[in-house]
């Protein structure tokens, strides 16, 4: 028998077993989340008689006698310390670390109570976050130990008001910072059952036989399915239903994560054990693995369509004329890897018989609409009997927005009318979700004997691997994005997406233009070295103003700030000793080219308060803040009597994918479209007797198709640009970025930062060291390897926060989300470029001193 004593509560436990499963599944202690399982995140961070560690690697046996705390023990005073401070410095977003966080704060400030930065820095080394850039989180900490020495006293330090334009402290931020608000993987309910998924022993390979017999009648399994236990359709997709929910017998397996059959049992244990019992027959094939054998001709057809999914063609003008007239002329070729999203929460998702014959599944991603659609396919259900709830999302980046978890373990619930919950361990996480394209370009950029763009011609060859996703969407993007924010009167751009064995690729932050913005930056350093005038002058001279016309032919508006963000940093890019890289980029807010996109919101007093019902995924954004300022602005509300309610396909009405930036334009204007009829009729009745009363509100983004006969058609309602300066020092380090960004307006500028700071994170990450080798189709890394920056390696981010749009849609805000993530790794490239020379044309760069041995 072993004794544990975790926050003062004592728990005999008879066998051995791993810590993290005792403390979650046993103990009831969800503020431990299993980010990896292999003590490289930090997630389940606690403290071990006050030495923090990873329960995950921890076992009942090791912990027995000592004294366990996680931040449920914390004292009263401590947990308001902490809260308020994490909250303040804005160091709150998805929330799936934080908990670990604040152990790993508590251990350094019980032995160390007025620690230097680089003491905070290196406290938190071991845990890692993917969505706040970690620098507001060491702010966090210096705030908390400030608090916990006296000197500051939370409530007096309270902003007055919370309009737009205000830094108010995120609506969400307690329950997640305390481990108190819920993730899927932290419910529990009675019956509930375990699922686990048997993969494809190969990427490519015919299925000849499965035999799931001895798997059913193991102890504790209630359910082993195959491919023909599907009521009704078999594949699922989001823009083609290309995508098995399972690969049936005498079909081929695309990839590594194909789904063969799945288990439903009493215990994880059993439900794992039970795979092993499964016997497949396969015929193995010799996979796909580059776009360059999947085109060649008699090559093998991953689909029956073929291995083209689809071409893209911008033109404009007379490039092959312009470029031969032009003064100079930069060829080169490009390529940058497919990238894991690291989100910091594995998928999970819990699905609950009703007793009607339907289901009610229990999400964490990014769109609940999207999951309802893709279920009721697959069982043969109307709407009304598939029912999808959102709880907290631990970090999205476009890697959430495909079917993975949920369709599996509603197909179980349904099957055995008892709940399933079906959670992936991280290497599972990164087998299956699709990853960010890898990418091939070919790059032509030509000027004038001064600078000025004359033409560009590129072509775009992306790897969408196994299944389409959102491939073509993201190839359109690479390449309607490619010629950047400049004007450049003659364009021929062609990318192709292409089918492989390789592991399926979608949207990923900036979806696809990360790429594309690489390859055209960095010629536009080497055009202007031929000119003979700095990188700054040659896209000062190019930039876009209002009223000029972009590659696709739009007329860009008042609000196009590209030249401000430039001003902006002209004078740290110009002035710094060593060497410093600069890069531009745009980003479209909202899908459009002429696609459906709407933000739709209900504004339903209830008990005093106005609550906002909208399917707005907040995935660590920070919507519901944002969603609040808009109430409290356009009706004068207190912020008490604000709430915004769980996505909830049966409550709230269909505001789109949190995707291409667009929710606080799209429904942050269906919320003030809805406040300010509320606010009217305040003007006829007191808000009591509002009662009972919804009021609605909607906005749809008009745009043209791509290749619109229209002479300007709009391919977006807005887009957001900016420029990033990279500072090196003399050692190759990069020591600052600042990063200029054209917001629009800044409804919370704290949140903006603290979105730019992630994503320029994420996009050092990108250009230094994230990679995601593959080996004959198979992911050859784990979470600990992937290249993910640590808090000791982050530099100075200053944020420059440019506002000029005066449009009412949302208040002026425009998207920042993912353009914070795109010019980044070309500034890098240009900052090494002027520090040693090297032309470096592949991500992650090489020999830099972030990836020597």
């Amino acid at each position: 028998m072993y004794i544990v004593d975790i926050n003062g509560a004592i728990h005999s436990v008879q066998e051995d077993k791993n810590l993290l499963d005792f403390l979650r599944d046993e103990a009831q202690v969800t503020s431990l989340k299993n980010g990896c399982g292999e003590g490289a995140c930090g997630a389940c961070m606690l403290l071990v008689d006050g030495k923090a560690m990873r329960a995950c690697i921890l076992t009942v046996a090791k912990a027995s006698g000592k004294k366990l705390l996680t931040v449920e023990g914390l004292s009263e005073g401590e947990k308001e310390a902490y809260t308020w401070a994490f909250a303040e410095a804005g160091a709150v977003q998805c929330g799936f670390c934080i908990p670990g966080m604040i152990i790993s704060a508590k251990a350094l400030l019980d032995k160390n109570a007025n620690p230097t930065s680089q003491e905070i820095k290196q406290s938190i080394r071991g845990n890692i976050c993917r969505c706040t850039g970690y620098i507001k989180i060491e702010q966090g900490i210096f705030l908390a130990a400030q608090v916990l020495r006296g000197e500051i006293h939370p409530k007096s330090s309270l902003q007055p008001g919370a309009r737009i334009g205000t830094s108010v402290q995120r609506v969400d931020a307690r329950e997640k910072a305390m481990g108190t608000g819920q993730y899927v993987d932290d419910m529990q309910v009675d019956n509930m059952l375990y699922a686990a998924v048997l993969r494809t022993k190969y990427p490519r390979a015919i299925v000849k036989a499965i035999d799931v017999s001895e798997a059913r009648s193991y102890p504790g399994v209630e359910a082993a399915l195959t491919a023909e236990d599907i009521p009704a359709d078999r594949n699922h997709g989001h823009i083609f239903p290309d995508w098995p929910t399972m690969v049936s017998i005498g079909q081929e397996t695309r990839y590594i994560g194909d789904a063969i059959a799945l288990v439903a049992a009493q215990t994880k244990k059993q439900a794992r054990e039970a795979l092993n019992l499964i016997k497949v027959e396969y015929e193995e094939l010799k996979p796909i693995l580059s776009p360059t054998e999947a085109l060649a001709e008699g090559a093998p057809r991953i689909h029956e369509k073929g291995n083209l999914l689809s071409t893209t063609k911008i033109k404009r003008g007379n490039p092959e004329e312009a470029l031969a007239n032009s003064a100079h002329v930069v060829t080169n070729r490009y390529t940058t890897p497919p990238t894991e999203h690291a989100f910091m929460e594995p998928e999970s998702a819990l699905a609950i018989p009703q007793e009607d014959g339907g289901v009610t599944i229990y999400v964490g991603d990014q769109s609940v609409y999207d999951d309802q659609h893709g279920i009721m396919a697959m069982l043969g259900l109307p709407a009304e009997k598939v029912r999808v709830i959102s709880k907290l999302v631990g970090g999205g980046f476009g890697g959430k927005e495909d079917l993975s978890v949920q369709h599996h373990a509603a197909l179980l619930a349904i099957k055995t009318q008892k709940p399933v919950k079906l959670t992936f361990t991280r290497q599972e996480s990164i087998l299956v979700h699709p990853k960010r394209h890898a990418m091939e370009l070919e790059v032509t950029t030509g000027c004038d004997e001064k600078g000025k763009l004359t033409a560009m011609s590129a072509k775009i060859v992306a790897d969408t691997g196994a299944y389409a996703s959102l491939g073509t969407a993201v190839l359109q993007r690479a390449c309607t994005h490619a010629s950047g924010p400049y004007q450049i009167a003659n364009v021929d751009i062609t990318g192709l997406c292409v089918y492989t064995n390789n592991l399926p690729a979608g949207a990923f932050r900036g979806f696809g233009v990360p790429q594309s913005s690489f390859a055209a930056e960095t010629n536009m350093d080497l055009l202007a070295e031929k000119v003979g005038i700095s990188p700054w002058e040659i896209r000062y001279l190019n930039a876009l103003e209002p009223g000029m016309v972009n590659s696709t032919g739009q007329i860009t508006d008042e609000g196009t700030a590209i030249k401000e963000t430039l001003r902006a940093v002209r004078e740290v890019y110009e002035s710094h000793p060593h060497a410093a890289g600069i890069a531009c980029a745009m980003k479209n807010t909202g899908i459009g080219v002429g696609l459906p996109d709407t933000g739709r919101v209900k504004i339903k007093i209830l008990n005093g308060k106005a609550v906002v019902l909208t399917s707005a995924a907040c995935i660590g954004q920070g919507f519901a803040t944002i969603a609040t300022q808009i109430v409290h602005e356009a009706t004068g509300l207190p912020l008490e009597q604000i709430e915004v309610g769980a996505p909830d396909t049966c409550l709230t009405p269909n505001s789109g994918t949190t995707t291409a930036s667009r929710q606080t334009m799209f429904s942050g204007e269906a919320v003030r479209q809805a406040s300010l009829k509320l606010q009217q009729a305040m003007h006829n009745a007191t808000f009591e007797d509002l009662d009972g009363q919804e009021f609605y509100g909607e906005y749809f983004g008009e745009t043209d198709p791509m290749n619109s006969d229209k002479p300007n058609p709009i391919s977006h309602v807005a887009y957001s640009y900016a420029t990033h300066v990279v500072l090196l020092n003399e050692q190759g380090m990069v020591e600052k970025v600042v990063a200029a960004h054209d917001v629009g307006r800044a409804i919370n500028p704290k949140a903006i930062e603290g979105q730019i700071e992630g994503g320029v994170c994420m996009g050092l990450g990108y250009a230094l060291r994230e990679d995601f080798p593959l080996l004959n189709g198979v992911p050859a890394v784990k979470y600990a390897k992937l290249g993910l920056l640590r808090s000791t390696e982050m530099p100075e981010v200053e944020s420059v926060i440019i506002e000029k749009n005066s449009s009412p849609l949302a208040y002026g805000a425009k998207g920042v989300g993912e353009i914070a993530s795109i010019p980044t790794a070309p500034a890098v490239a240009s900052a090494y470029y002027k520090f040693d020379g090297k032309l470096r044309c592949s991500l992650p760069l090489k020999e830099t001193p972030y990836n020597k041995k």
